[in-house]
């Protein structure tokens, strides 16, 4: 397995691709409404970005049409934004976000309510957010990455939620997706300790995706979105982060 270890100032270029995508996620939020639809905010996204001379990284990846992933309810990742998918009041809505500098990924993702939800809505979506910063928490030098899915997976099971299986986090720098995977769970104490090594200079993308229901998923006929088999809803959170001798760093924040 080869992980690329990256230089201060490789870390440096991501940190600014983060800076891009931070400023998108403000601008969604502010956008995110009843009545709007997913097609205007992947435009919103994609006009941002390409105005201040960054590249959508989605786009185009593996023949992905869109800028942004738009995942509302069910939709658990890779959702595709549609003028014809117009959020309701008490909709959550999952955008997953990637800016490139022709040099450099990074990737961030965040699920939000459109107006009030029901308080187990906001549980879960609370209580994924809190998820990914247990595992932020532990990616520190010495460590191992099944430090991270351990904490990410002993938090969230601690409520009875679930976490998806199929989709991992991972590895992030002049690729996309790089070496090594990130998984938000372990299948065994021994896993974890035999995990691959935290190390200064790596860069991780991670990114728990939480169910209320089961974690079972399905590829929807698009073939692109992946959605909860039982119809139950799902939050995706994500940061870009480095590992440095001062701790973890996130670089989309």
């Amino acid at each position: 397995m080869a992980i690329n270890l990256k230089k201060p100032s490789e870390i440096e270029n991501i940190r600014k691709c983060g800076k891009i995508i931070s400023d998108v996620r403000n601008l969604l939020i502010s956008s995110i409404e009843e009545g709007i639809s997913t097609w205007e905010l992947d435009k919103i996204a994609e006009d941002y970005t390409i105005s201040k001379g960054f590249i959508p990284a989605f786009k185009g990846y593996q023949n992905f049409p869109s800028s942004i992933c738009a995942s509302v309810n069910s939709e658990v990742v890779h959702g595709l934004p549609s003028k014809n998918k117009i959020l309701k009041k008490g909709d959550i809505i999952g955008i997953d976000f990637g800016v490139y500098d022709g040099s450099f990924y990074a990737d961030s993702a965040f699920t939000f309510p459109v107006g009030e939800v029901e308080s187990k809505v906001e549980k879960l979506l609370e209580v994924t957010a809190n998820s990914l910063q247990k595992g932020i928490d532990q990616a520190i030098i010495g460590n191992k990455v099944f430090d991270i899915s351990y904490a990410i997976q002993k938090y969230i099971e601690s409520f009875d939620l679930s976490i998806v299986r199929s989709y991992v986090g991972h590895g992030i720098g002049r690729n996309l997706h790089e070496e090594p995977q990130v998984p938000n769970f372990i299948l065994s104490k021994k896993d974890r300790s035999s995990s691959v090594k935290l190390k200064e200079g790596m860069v991780l993308a991670i990114e728990p995706m939480v169910n209320i229901g089961l974690d079972d998923v399905e590829l929807a006929d698009d073939g692109w979105t992946v959605r909860t088999k039982d119809n139950s809803l799902s939050a995706h959170f994500e940061h870009t982060i480095a590992i440095t001798k001062k701790g973890p760093q996130i670089l989309t924040n």
